[in-house]
């Protein structure tokens, strides 16, 4: 049933799509022929099925004017896929990776603000054109960390050298956060059509530190992170008719590593 996971000429909209995986999401899409408009601050290559559209993803009024830009480019839109995102990196300030009880506030702040907010606020807009007409699915972009806790016994070698290091608590929290937006707008504009769903992933092979890595395959069953390619096919099928039954739900993808 080929036609069954068929995007071709839908409008779909990729929030943060000049980041790791917002980038392979793009070009899957544009690939399967969807037409894709990126919604990031920082620009993206444009091409036939490529709209970039700048946008702060935190300011409602950019927003507006975003889809205004869209739905004079190509219509309304018919997907959206929320996966800008911030968390706290590796390499960040010693106290933004530091304990709990002095994590600061401006930081989880910040965190909040894109991954929580933003997803508030793109569901507004780009969400409601999408229930005025009718028609449409919206994939949130979760973690396996909003999921369930950060296991810090996984950046035990930091501590092993000397350094304090323990996973910060913002970008679970705001990750948790989706799970509880999702349910709520699937019973809100399930009669108007649209469709919206979480999905969970699990860690993106991006060149981590090789104790980090053998800490991490060993928790996962497939042994291994993931290649950012390999949420591609995952995020097509929830924006086609082949999820058209499938509203609410969180679809994990996570080589296992919430099995055990």
């Amino acid at each position: 049933m080929p036609g069954l996971f068929d995007i071709r000429d839908r409008v779909v909209i990729v929030t943060g799509g000049s980041g790791q995986l917002g980038q392979a999401f793009v070009g899957s899409l544009a690939a399967a022929g969807a037409r894709v408009a990126v919604v990031d601050r920082s620009p993206v290559a444009e091409g036939p099925n490529v709209l970039f559209v700048a946008c702060d993803v935190t300011i409602r009024a950019e927003l507006e004017r975003g889809l205004a830009q869209i739905e004079g480019h190509w219509g309304t839109p018919q997907g959206l896929v929320n996966a800008a995102a911030l968390d706290s990196p590796p390499d960040s300030p010693p106290e933004e990776n530091g304990p709990f009880e002095t994590y600061p506030e401006a930081s989880f702040d910040r965190i909040m603000e894109v991954n929580v907010k933003g997803t508030f606020l793109c569901c507004q807009v780009f969400g409601g054109a999408m229930a005025e007409r009718g028609r449409g699915s919206i994939v949130n972009i979760a973690s396996i960390y909003g999921m369930v806790s950060p296991d810090q016994s996984l950046y035990q070698y930091r501590r092993d050298r000397g350094e304090v290091f323990f996973k910060p608590v913002a970008y679970s929290a705001s990750k948790s956060a989706l799970y509880n937006l999702t349910r709520y707008l699937a019973g809100y504009w399930g009669a108007k059509g649209v469709r919206v769903n979480t999905l969970t992933l699990g860690g993106v092979f991006n060149n981590q530190d090789p104790a980090f890595l053998e800490r991490y395959h060993a928790k996962v069953p497939l042994g291994r992170m993931a290649d950012a390619k390999e949420y591609d096919g995952v995020v097509q099928f929830l924006l086609s008719d082949a999820a058209s039954y499938m509203t609410g739900s969180n679809v994990v993808v996570d080589g296992g590593f919430t099995a055990l």
